[in-house]
């Protein structure tokens, strides 16, 4: 057993450091996913903190509205890592990653890891824009272990949840569509541009379901609001979805390529 924990822990970096080797080679793609959230803090959040009326907990528009934004971003790019792997089919390259006797669980925390390692360079671009902007957030030593753990925790939830899509549906056409459909209604879906409490009743109900809202409210504990007394709990949702998603990701990954 112990010797099986030890080969899935080497595996897993082995795959995930292959992943991150392709990032290093084509940075474009880090450089292309920063647009959106630039434009969203400094359009979207620049028109709406002149609106009063959106309750920000005594913190200005933009302040709450950072962790929201550095969450998309980490969604955005982790959703659509189930059209990587399509096209790793298409090229033969996952029918023969697949015959080796790396363990499924160990391709899927590989590529977890590897969006998580997207997601953090997303972090450090928000930031460096927050400072243009003259965003205050509460950078401190903790706050950054924080915003690490909670990165590398949504970032493979929604790769596992990508892998999944990808298993079903097969296509990079169809993915496109479905990426989309599944990412927005998520986004707005929760508490990233505007707190829970002034949502419908029934709206209220899917934002407390929705992991990327735990995201969110780990982040704005930790950036904006000091208040850290839930960020505990909302680890531990992230740290249980994460995992049950892993293992079904696990199982449905060899069904890509049937």
């Amino acid at each position: 057993m112990l010797n099986y924990i030890a080969q899935l822990i080497i595996k897993t970096w082995v795959m995930a450091e292959i992943e991150i080797r392709k990032l290093l080679h084509d940075p474009t793609e880090l450089i292309t996913r920063a647009v959106q959230p630039i434009l969203w803090l400094g359009i979207f959040g620049e028109a709406m903190s002149k609106i009063r009326a959106i309750p920000t907990q005594g913190f200005t528009y933009l302040q709450f509205i950072t962790p929201g934004i550095l969450t998309q971003s980490i969604t955005f790019v982790s959703i659509f890592y189930g059209l990587a792997i399509i096209w790793e089919r298409d090229m033969g390259l996952l029918q023969k990653i697949l015959v080796t006797p790396t363990p499924r669980l160990a391709l899927v925390w590989g590529k977890m890891i590897s969006a998580g390692m997207r997601g953090l360079s997303q972090a450090i671009i928000i930031f460096l824009f927050t400072l243009i902007l003259q965003i205050h957030l509460r950078i401190t030593l903790f706050s950054i272990l924080g915003v690490v753990i909670i990165t590398m925790l949504g970032a493979s939830f929604f790769t596992g949840l990508s892998m999944i899509i990808a298993s079903i549906v097969k296509t990079r056409e169809r993915f496109m569509g479905i990426g989309q459909v599944i990412t927005l209604p998520l986004f707005f879906a929760s508490n990233a541009i505007y707190p829970i409490s002034i949502m419908p009743s029934w709206l209220q109900v899917v934002a407390n379901i929705n992991p990327l809202s735990y995201m969110v409210d780990g982040l704005r504990a930790l950036l904006v609001t000091g208040d850290v007394s839930r960020l505990p709990f909302d680890i531990a949702i992230l740290v249980i979805v994460t995992f049950a998603i892993s293992f079904l990701s696990a199982y449905m990954y060899p069904k890509v390529v049937v």
